[in-house]
């Protein structure tokens, strides 16, 4: 990461005063925390960031201060959020794509009822999207590798594994 904008948006684990995941955030936004007295830094990635009168260790884990009680969490209904719950493989033809090889599939079409949802939307390559068409799997043949899930406490801590996969100071931190 080279310009400073790219580590300022560099994922952030925060953790609770129990040591508990309970989000993601941006390092811009763990800093601020940090600065506020909020958190503190458990790890820390490489390189500073520079203010006028003082550098700073960008985090890599936070950990806030106060025990916070966490409300049911939800997370955005997004392409990338149902391309990670589905680890990038089609649930028809069950192989791995990268992200642009993919769309996403509505398990029950919209033209019949479907609705854009957690509970509906699956990772799907095109060829499979192609085939199954404007039918259900089961009228097109096609079973699902796994029912699409709505989003919850597991699917949340699934998602934060697989953003730290790429981040080696989170994975004790990622034990579940």
């Amino acid at each position: 990461m080279n310009t400073i904008l790219e580590r300022l948006h560099r994922p952030v684990l925060v953790l609770n005063a129990s040591y508990e995941p309970v989000n993601i955030c941006a390092a811009r936004r763990a800093l601020v925390l940090i600065l506020k007295g909020v958190a503190m830094a458990e790890e820390h990635a490489q390189g500073n960031f520079h203010a006028q009168r003082a550098a700073f260790p960008m985090p890599s884990v936070i950990r806030l201060l106060e025990y916070r009680r966490i409300p049911h969490q939800s997370r955005a209904l997004s392409r990338k959020n149902i391309l990670m719950r589905d680890r990038f493989t089609c649930q028809y033809c069950h192989k791995v794509f990268n992200s642009a090889d993919l769309t996403l599939d509505h398990v029950i079409p919209r033209s019949r009822g479907g609705d854009t949802s957690w509970e509906n939307l699956v990772a799907c390559c095109h060829a499979c999207n192609n085939r199954k068409g404007n039918r259900t799997p089961d009228e097109a043949g096609m079973k699902l590798l796994h029912a699409p899930r709505p989003y919850n406490l597991h699917t949340g801590r699934h998602l934060m594994r697989l953003l730290g996969r790429s981040d080696e100071q989170w994975k004790k931190y990622l034990f579940y």
